[in-house]
């Protein structure tokens, strides 16, 4: 009875009441490790803009991972180390040499159960609020380890750069379109999210990853005015066309000179014919380069974000793309950039009902050769790559590594490519079916 005694003294006691804080250490650090991980940085700073200093101290704390990582994981490991070794020490006070087996049984359980699922459920469901929460105490203990941290840190980069890895500090913030991108599939593929929703805020991300070459309007599909026609020539051109801009060029199609909007067009010639009651013939001496605006040429190269930007700052709608060498290569409106966010755009002046994909009863899809790709995939929910070619005809040639003629069959990416008509060199329409 006193050997017992002498056993369960207050040794034992204040042992016991070390090794439970230990696990209340333990769980503090895992949940907030899962926590500040877990949590979602957009959430974060919404309740910090509605004045939540928790919030605020989470979002700065992350800033940088690799340091919060550390100092988490080093006083995990420093309680947890601690913990075992006094259960070690007092199981064997008691039970003598198999106390070691009995101590690793227990602290193993009590350290799963209490110190690592339990609290890192909880931070799982309740991500954002717990960060919060422990914010400030972390921030403290990463303050008080981080010169153990840093020269860990240290060392843990030189062996990686031994191994060829490099450390990215942007990583994060490089990944955040990537992470944004996969939840918008994720949802749509569970119905959370629609296709359309889906895909204008992905073309939007995209804008500052595509070059206007890729949706620009070839300079064999541009109309433009030639400004030595006669005036009525040139009036009945504007009125036939269904664009307001249009390019004027002198001689040659490559000279452009400048760009005529259809509203000083006409209210140019209005003025020339003296208003209602005027006479058409006045109109001989009219020259359409008195109320052309200045051309503005744009690299093909620019981003469709820069150049989105550019549109909105000089509040111009039309650029003029030319390649290294100055020649031109085609046009882009500030709408063509707008519909790779929403869609296309039609009015009442457009040509009616232009489809350029349709599908078959058969499963088969007739598509536009000069459709680019990004729009195929949007319209199909397909994932053809458009690395190497912008249009569905430039993908077939890009593949083929020739001009195929009408009626060649040619299978890549899972897909049937039959050619159902060309002209000259261009292909015009093919025909698609999945395989």
């Amino acid at each position: 009875m006193q050997a017992s005694t002498a056993v369960l003294d207050g040794a034992f006691w204040i042992s016991a009441a070390v090794i439970l804080a230990m696990l209340v250490l333990s769980a503090f650090f895992s949940g907030s490790e899962t926590a500040l991980t877990a949590a979602s940085r957009g959430k974060l700073r919404a309740q910090a803009d509605k004045g939540s200093r928790g919030a605020e101290r989470a979002l700065k704390i992350t800033e940088d991972n690799e340091r919060l990582i550390g100092s988490v994981l080093l006083g995990n490991n420093l309680v947890n180390i601690l913990a075992a070794s006094l259960a070690t020490a007092l199981f064997t006070r008691v039970l003598g040499e198999t106390g070691v087996a009995v101590a690793t049984l227990v602290m193993t359980l009590l350290v799963l159960v209490f110190a690592e699922v339990l609290p890192k459920t909880y931070a799982i469901i309740n991500a954002e609020r717990a960060a919060a929460a422990v914010a400030a105490p972390i921030g403290v203990v990463v303050m008080l380890f981080a010169p153990v941290v840093s020269a860990v840190r240290f060392m843990v980069r030189g062996l990686l750069r031994l191994f060829g890895v490099q450390v990215d500090p942007d990583s994060q913030i490089l990944a955040v379109r990537e992470e944004i991108a996969g939840a918008l599939h994720l949802g749509h593929s569970e119905g959370l999210v629609e296709k359309e929703d889906r895909d204008r805020i992905l073309g939007a991300l995209d804008l500052g990853d595509r070059a206007v070459e890729e949706i620009m309007l070839h300079r064999s599909q541009i109309r433009m005015i030639d400004a030595d026609d006669d005036p009525q020539s040139i009036l009945k051109q504007c009125l036939d066309s269904p664009h307001t801009r249009l390019p004027v060029y002198r001689s040659e199609p490559e000279n452009i000179i400048g760009v005529v909007h259809a509203k000083d067009l006409l209210r140019a010639i209005y003025n020339r014919i003296g208003g209602a009651s005027g006479a058409s013939s006045t109109l001989e001496a009219f020259r359409i380069t008195d109320i052309a605006n200045p051309p503005y040429f744009i690299p093909e190269t620019t981003t469709l974000d820069d150049q989105m930007r550019q549109f909105l700052r000089m509040r111009s709608h039309f650029a003029l793309v030319v390649d290294e060498y100055g020649s031109l290569q085609g046009l882009i409106t500030l709408e063509d950039i707008l519909e790779e966010i929403v869609g296309e755009i039609t009015d009442e002046f457009d040509p009616d009902a232009e489809h350029p994909v349709t599908k078959t009863e058969d499963g088969h899809y007739l598509v536009e050769g000069a459709m680019t790709i990004r729009d195929l995939n949007r319209a199909t929910d397909w994932a053809l790559p458009d690395d190497e070619a912008n249009t569905v005809a430039g993908l077939v040639i890009h593949e083929a590594q020739m001009i195929p003629v009408v009626g060649q069959v040619f299978s890549f990416h899972g897909f049937r490519f039959e050619v159902m008509s060309r002209e000259g060199n261009r292909v015009t329409a093919l025909r698609i079916k999945p395989l």
